[in-house]
């Protein structure tokens, strides 16, 4: 989980809810820490892709 990014607190969180057998709510936890990565993927694609119109305008206008 830590090379997923989990932090301390979603593990422990995670492993007490897979212990007291709640491995839906453990999955449901899972699936927010997904949806919160995505979030940040989406936004730093949107960034990328700024920088990528700059550089293609930056190099249109040198021709």
């Amino acid at each position: 989980m830590k090379d997923a990014g989990c932090d301390r607190e979603i593990i422990t969180k995670i492993c007490r809810l897979y212990a007291d057998g709640q491995i839906q709510d453990a999955v449901k936890v899972l699936r927010r820490h997904r949806c919160h990565l995505m979030e940040q993927l989406h936004e730093s694609q949107s960034k990328v892709d700024c920088l990528d119109f700059l550089v293609r305008q930056m190099e249109r206008s040198q021709r």
